[in-house]
């Protein structure tokens, strides 16, 4: 997803954390295994399970159906898309087009891939010829926001972008000391107030020309939490007003990072968000903490918003650009005795 900017400025440290230099690129295969064993728990949960069932059950009848509607529950893909899949497979069932339970396997891997793949989705992110692509970060406290907003920037400087930060989540106290050192870490400068301050005020002074004149990326933390939801909602409406009048059009995203820990809370997390301000991307972060990852593909379906970055690990490099059939092939892994 980064190799496409229209500058291609070096910037930031020669070395970056982690001991990686930061224009190191992993190879396919690497990068397969890598998410292969971020997923790891969700897969053996989940697959787990579906093996069992298709090693028991040796004809699709209502009794496999049942069982595999409680396996797909609970995988947290949602009522939705269970009532989907398995109303697809009693149909193929009844045409004979199912030889046996395993071909189930495939159908699945295919429709969850298919969910996942959401209009626009494989859209890069691309950086305004006028100026900077500006990314506003939403997302409750505790996602872990402030470390994907730093993973992030390090993938935009490791493409050889000029970044910027800036901490407008002044309402928690450590939140900008955290950005901060995010920024020390990689090489790139932060822009930040006392805690308390408005979180505008600070935009407003971040976003100004002569400060971002050089700046290819700008990525804006907000706050997660405030006395009240109310509060919370009108402050982001208020802070993305102020971006749009410092620079025409931004923000350019809206991303909204999820905890996948979370579950079903997930859920109503999104739609409080999307609500407020129209979220454009999600980061699923904790995906290898883990064994519901089914969350992703009901998330997905439920807003049609496409998924931006996950989050399987807590190396630097661990947030991925995230690539539907990738993902479905690791969360479902080799076929029996392909391994």
């Amino acid at each position: 997803m980064f190799g496409w900017f229209r500058r291609n400025k070096k910037t930031g440290p020669e070395e970056g954390a982690e001991g990686q230099t930061p224009g190191t690129e992993y190879g396919k295969v690497s990068d397969s295994h890598r998410l292969a064993k971020g997923l790891d728990r969700t897969r053996k949960s989940f697959m787990g399970r579906l093996n069992d069932l298709f090693s028991i059950r040796k004809k699709i009848d209502r009794e496999l159906l049942e069982d595999l509607e409680e396996i797909l529950i609970t995988a947290d893909l949602g009522v939705g898309i269970t009532a989907e899949l398995l109303e697809e497979a009693r149909q193929m069932a009844g045409r004979d087009e199912l030889a046996e339970p395993s071909a189930i396997r495939k159908i699945l891997q295919d429709r969850i891939a298919a969910h996942l793949a959401t209009p626009g989705g494989g859209r890069k992110l691309e950086i305004p010829e006028a100026g900077p692509l500006v990314i506003m970060v939403l997302g409750v406290n505790g996602v872990g926001k402030t470390t994907s907003i730093g993973k992030m920037a390090n993938k935009f400087v490791k493409a050889g972008q000029k970044v910027l930060l800036v901490a407008a989540d002044t309402f928690r106290a450590a939140a900008a000391e955290q950005l901060q050192i995010w920024g020390e870490r990689i090489g790139v400068e932060v822009v930040a107030k006392e805690a308390g301050a408005d979180p505008s005020s600070v935009i407003y002074d971040a976003l100004e020309p002569e400060r971002c004149k050089d700046k290819d990326v700008i990525i804006v933390d907000t706050a997660g939490r405030m006395h009240t939801k109310v509060n919370l909602v009108e402050e982001l409406k208020k802070i993305k007003r102020v971006m749009g009048k410092k620079i025409p059009g931004a923000p350019h995203e809206v991303l909204l990072v999820i905890d996948a820990t979370t579950g079903q809370n997930a859920i109503s997390q999104a739609r409080m968000f999307n609500d407020a301000v129209d979220v454009t991307g999600l980061v699923l972060t904790k995906l290898d903490g883990t064994a519901k990852g089914g969350i992703v593909v009901n998330i997905c379906r439920e807003f049609d918003i496409p998924i931006r970055f996950i989050g399987i690990g807590e190396q630097l490099d661990d947030l991925r650009d995230f690539d539907a059939d990738e993902f479905a092939e690791a969360l479902f892994g080799p076929e029996q005795g392909e391994e």
